[in-house]
């Protein structure tokens, strides 16, 4: 397996000056030098600033005028004409770019001028910076760059005009790819605030008319060292929100362009806080930034990472990062030189579970490997032909449609789920009554692998046994014929046809089936085992006995990107069949500030067999498919702030006693750890829905029919917990005199801030104030306010449905 992340030498531009001493005429030019030796140290690119400091000198001098010389007219009019001829046509001369060869740009990724406010409070500094930024894109372009890694913001209040600026360059340059410089949080929030001093430039302007110099804040330059350790210090969780707040203004006004990514900075100490952590998971992280100073000593001298850090980009290793090494060269640990860095990045990246898990054979992820965070249509089903996979979609509907035979391979692939199958099967038989012979069933035997682990059940169990199998496809009804002439003799029976329709010579004790989908119900697994049940003895056992569906609200903008990538309705209203990998659940455990909430994985429905619910005909058929009607509404709590982009499904199944089949993130390895044979299904939303931190997200979700089809319609609604404050005793009175008050019984309280530390949001809702004895404290009840929705989905089954 080729290594999961690649590795980047960061050069400063006096790394640069400095490797033009060293270049001779096989180099070339001092880029080109550096990409020599970058290679020869094992890098797979180098990453450099595209411009020189004699760019930013330029345009500071042309669009950033001395306040002190604001009132000489001559100066100011002729720094205003030249700014004027560069807005006009802007342009570089050769000093003040770093690269203009195309063998100079095809390995490096280039920096754009960190210097840009693309978000200042000043109007014409974002002016000109966005001007200055669109002049960069033009040149990289021309040198056909293929990545450009962005300044970060810096102000929130004007994040949207950083977006908008970003989002003219997606237009202007449409096949170069942009990654956004974001530390996880602004290290400043850990920092002693100070006093903003008055700002000592202005920016220049025609068509500016006050006679005043404006107000400009100075350009905020990246600051060059940060704690070394958070220690004790805690800070609300809205200022560690602040830049993926950004991150989310600035991706929703780009409308989730794939072509914009992340450069996740990890320059600073990592949070404790996992939520905070998590959520970047989801997003698109194509490189990590991690500089030496990052690295603390070992006790033998050596850099390392930080526990924090090392955990963070150990989970990262799923996203394939480009991680840019930074100021590796410096000398800043004593022992190991530059090469150690590298060294201990690709120990990390070993050491990684999922790097791990995906060169492991026999693990889901080995299997997997290609399929994550793939969209499938859950009526359409991967054929791996090959390894590396090769992916043949087949539709799949599985009452009216008959499966290929290299689909049936593909199932059968899976050990697991067979052997559970066989364990249930032996169980059942070894807790059956005495009897001269156990008629067993299996209702929908495909190419047979059921009926043979069931003759190894009986075999193994010593009791005395007759399988029926049945199969309606009359191609693999073929492949059946071959394996009783061949292996089963006399001790199977095949007949072909519907299991709703075809009849057995007798009933059955043991009724086995393989019917399961992704959500337990989802290809029909109900209404196929209705028409089978007749078979069934009234004593008789099913397997699976029952299975349940699972649900939880997810955040990837990946998911939601290839789900919109249909023009039609269709695309966002089918639910999908995806190996989730680069998500985040954006649930929490607990009953939330409210109390109301239920666990992070809920559960939808269950359907159980043999069912006695339903009403039949004469040959023991439902008369109507009403009783596989299924709701629910479920109540989440959202401990961080979060988008939710759709809803994670998941089933649980019980074949017989304790044995059982599941998907469920939480008990899968307990219970079928490394089955193959399903991945979880997606609900996408049309619209991406914000959720606050300590918000309540409510999702209702039906299972529904008709007599041709049956589909699932889907909904979701946003709240935040208030609290009513308790009504003050009649006879009481204000201390003070004046009649003031807090709060009514009528009055909301909100919680603090949207965007607090779920863990601090509420300390306590106890009183301290010491009361009158006997007098019971009044206490607070909770409410809700409804802050955002989703539109229902799939009304009708317009979009996605499963025929009967």
């Amino acid at each position: 397996m080729a290594g999961a992340a690649s590795l980047a030498s960061c050069f400063t531009f006096d790394d640069i000056s400095q490797a033009s001493a060293r270049t001779d005429e096989s180099d070339k030019t001092p880029v080109l030098k550096l990409i020599k030796e970058s290679h020869a140290k094992g890098y797979d690119f180098i990453c450099i600033p595209l411009t020189t400091p004699k760019w930013r000198e330029r345009w500071r001098n042309m669009c950033i005028v001395p306040s002190t010389s604001i009132d000489d007219t001559q100066e100011t009019a002729t720094i205003e004409q030249q700014a004027e001829a560069w807005r006009k046509a802007p342009s570089f001369f050769l000093d003040e770019v770093t690269i203009s060869r195309l063998d100079e740009a095809a390995p490096i990724l280039v920096m754009a001028s960190d210097w840009l406010q693309l978000d200042s409070t000043d109007d014409w500094v974002r002016h000109d910076s966005e001007i200055a930024l669109r002049q960069e894109i033009a040149y990289a372009s021309y040198l056909n760059v293929q990545t450009v890694i962005l300044p970060p913001p810096r102000h929130r209040s004007h994040v949207a005009s950083y977006a908008r600026a970003i989002n003219e360059c997606l237009k202007s340059a449409t096949y170069i790819n942009f990654s956004i410089r974001l530390p996880i949080y602004d290290p400043a929030v850990f920092q002693p605030k100070e006093k903003e001093s008055p700002s000592s430039h202005t920016s220049t302007s025609s068509r500016s008319t006050t006679t005043s110099p404006p107000s400009t804040p100075q350009i905020v330059m990246p600051r060059a060292s940060t704690p070394r350790s958070l220690k004790a210090a805690r800070a609300p969780e809205g200022e560690l929100n602040a830049t993926w707040e950004m991150w989310d203004v600035i991706r929703t006004i780009c409308d989730y362009n794939t072509r914009l990514t992340l450069t996740l900075d990890l320059t600073p100490p990592l949070p404790s806080n996992a939520g905070i952590l998590n959520r970047w998971m989801a997003e698109p992280v194509q490189h990590i930034f991690l500089p030496a100073s990052t690295f603390i000593a070992n006790v033998k001298g050596y850099p390392v990472l930080p526990k924090g850090t090392q955990s963070f980009v150990r989970n990262s290793m799923t996203h394939h990062p480009i991680i840019i090494m930074s100021g590796v060269n410096s000398g800043l640990h004593t022992k190991g030189g530059e090469s150690a860095y590298a060294q201990y990045v690709r120990h990390v990246e070993k050491t990684s579970t999922a790097v791990q898990a995906a060169m492991t054979a026999g693990t889901v992820e080995h299997f997997a490997q290609g399929y994550q965070d793939y969209l499938q249509n859950p009526l359409q089903v991967y054929i791996v032909t090959s390894f590396p996979p090769t992916v043949v979609l087949t539709s799949v509907q599985p009452l009216m449609d008959n499966l290929q035979s290299i689909t049936y391979q593909t199932f059968e692939q899976d050990p697991v789920k067979y052997r559970n199958y066989e364990e249930a099967v032996y169980h059942a038989l070894m807790d059956w009554p005495d009897s001269d012979r156990i008629v067993i069933c299996v209702a929908g035997a495909g190419r047979g692998p059921l009926v043979q682990r069931s003759l190894t059940a009986i075999k193994r169990s010593r009791r005395n046994a007759f399988v029926y199998a049945v199969e309606k496809n009359p191609n693999a009804f073929v492949t059946l014929q071959g394996r009783k002439q061949k292996e089963w003799g006399d001790s199977v029976q095949l007949l072909f046809g519907d299991m709703r329709h075809v009849e057995l010579p007798e009933l059955a004790d043991i009724l086995i089936s393989e019917l399961l989908g992704s959500f337990g119900d989802n290809e029909l697994s109900p209404e196929c085992l209705d028409g089978a049940m007749r078979f069934l003895k009234s004593d008789g056992i099913s397997i699976p006995a029952s299975y349940t569906a699972h649900l939880a609200p997810l955040s990837s903008s990946k998911l939601y990107n290839n789900a919109r990538i249909s023009t039609d309705l269709k695309g966002v209203e089918t639910p999908y069949v995806v190996m989730f990998q680069n998500i985040n659940i954006l649930s929490g455990d607990g009953g939330g500030v409210s109390g109301r909430c239920g666990s992070k994985i809920q559960t939808c429905w269950e359907f159980e067999h043999p069912r006695k619910d339903a009403t039949v005909d004469e040959r023991g058929l439902p008369l109507t498919n009403s009783h596989n009607v299924r709701s629910a509404k479920l109540s989440f709590h959202i401990p961080h702030a979060g988008v939710m982009h759709g809803l994670a499904g998941y089933f649980e199944s019980i074949l017989y006693g304790d044995i059982g089949l599941s998907i469920h993130p939480h008990r899968k390895d307990q219970v079928s750890k490394d089955m193959l044979s399903w991945f979880p299904l997606f609900f996408p939303f049309k619209e991406p829905l914000y959720l606050p931190s300590n918000s309540e997200l409510h999702v209702s979700i039906w299972r529904l029919t008709n007599e041709r089809q049956v589909w699932y319609e889907w909904y979701a609604e946003s709240f935040l917990p208030v609290f009513n404050a308790p009504s003050p005793p009649e006879h009481s009175e204000d201390a003070s005199g004046d009649g003031s008050f807090f709060a009514s019984a009528s009055t909301h309280v909100a919680v603090p801030s949207p965007v607090i530390d779920a863990v601090d949001a509420f300390p306590s809702l106890e009183r301290s104030e010491t009361r009158r004895s006997g007098e019971e404290s009044p206490r607070s009840t909770a409410g809700v306010i409804k802050i955002g929705q989703t539109s229902l989905h799939n009304p009708g089954g317009r979009s996605s449905w499963i025929g009967l």
